[in-house]
């Protein structure tokens, strides 16, 4: 693909009706050609071979192969398409995530399958989304590691003397289950995530992450206590802030500011670091479009803090580190394989 030849898409789902309106949808933006449909995983498989799209819209539950069998297929390669994931929440939910860990780039979430003329209400959503798929590196998506039997420590609650707070979006969930799940059990900060993520798939993010995890990892509760041994996962849809009082620090819930363009904000939990926590406060940026978390790490670094960002060379989208990074934020900057033994050298 160019800059100035059209995005090619293959529209692979079940449903005749849902591969109409996709078709449809998409075929009239700008820029975007939809090449082919598939109606389940081994057809998407064959069309891949045959038009070599740029693009896949990914059905997860269908007949024979299903959406999952279908991204380990391609895992392997690196001219595989970039896949966004058409997903119903709730039903789907610990499916989504598990794809966006096992290397699908986007997830767009669709109404009921009851609701099948609203498919027409994906339209803006479903292409800006395709859009920002086709822009993405490919990355190899590790194995996540076997569920972890350890149990982080009940830790004192004076004895954190950092937090650390991360934020992310496009190839987050791949990109936090691996910066996670490389943790040990004894890091000596609590952690708080900001992701952007539809609404409804936070809480088996976390679930999925906490079983994979030497740390405890929970969706964000008003009022939840942050600690060494935990790590909070913004709930979608809300701000998450941090608020301490002594020695104990506690996340917050907050809908406002509502003219946010993602919630959770990633400004809004840095800032609050940097409002609680001060010179204490380890800002991480990994992979993601836009410039969300620019104004939260200024934040930090005005109050002594560090930045942390991830380095192009391992991110799926180089925007948000990008931006962090040329408005001279960040103290340090590492591949995503690195990372932990940076994070390591930062918190105390």
């Amino acid at each position: 693909m160019t800059a100035e030849s059209p995005i090619r898409v293959l529209v692979v789902d079940d449903s005749a009706f849902a591969r109409k309106v996709l078709r449809q949808v998409l075929s009239s933006a700008e820029g975007v050609e939809v090449v082919g449909v598939a109606r389940d995983g081994l057809d998407a498989l064959e069309k891949v071979a045959e038009l070599s799209p740029d693009v896949l819209t990914l059905d997860l539950v269908m007949p024979g192969l299903d959406g999952l069998g279908v991204l380990r297929a391609l895992a392997s390669s690196e001219s595989a398409p970039r896949v966004v994931v058409v997903s119903i929440a709730g039903e789907e939910s610990e499916l989504a995530v598990a794809a966006l860990q096992s290397g699908a780039v986007e997830l767009v979430h669709k109404p009921t399958a009851l609701a099948t003329e609203r498919l027409y209400e994906l339209g803006s959503e479903l292409v800006e989304k395709v859009r920002t798929a086709a822009r993405a590196a490919v990355r190899v998506a590790p194995e996540p590691p076997p569920p972890s039997n350890e149990t982080a420590p009940v830790a004192p609650r004076d004895v954190a003397r950092s937090l650390v707070v991360v934020g992310t979006s496009t190839g987050g969930p791949q990109a936090l289950t691996r910066l996670l799940s490389e943790l040990p059990v004894d890091f000596p900060a609590p952690v708080a995530l900001a992701l952007h993520i539809p609404a409804g798939y936070t809480e088996a993010l976390a679930r999925r992450l906490n079983a994979h995890c030497a740390l405890e990892v929970l969706e964000a509760v008003d009022g939840l206590e942050l600690r060494p041994g935990r790590v909070v996962l913004a709930r979608s849809g809300q701000h998450l802030k941090v608020e301490r009082h002594g020695a104990v620090t506690l996340a917050r819930l907050d809908r406002r500011p509502v003219r946010t363009a993602h919630h959770p904000s990633v400004d809004v939990l840095f800032e609050s670091a940097a409002k609680s926590w001060g010179p204490d406060a380890v800002g991480v940026v990994l992979t993601g479009m836009g410039d969300d978390g620019v104004a939260g790490a200024r934040a930090i670094r005005e109050a002594g803090g560090t930045i942390l960002t991830e380095s192009e060379s391992s991110c799926v989208v180089y925007g948000m580190p990008r931006a962090v990074q040329e408005a001279e934020l960040a103290t340090s900057s590492a591949p995503l394989e690195d990372m932990v033994s940076l994070l390591m050298r930062h918190v105390h």
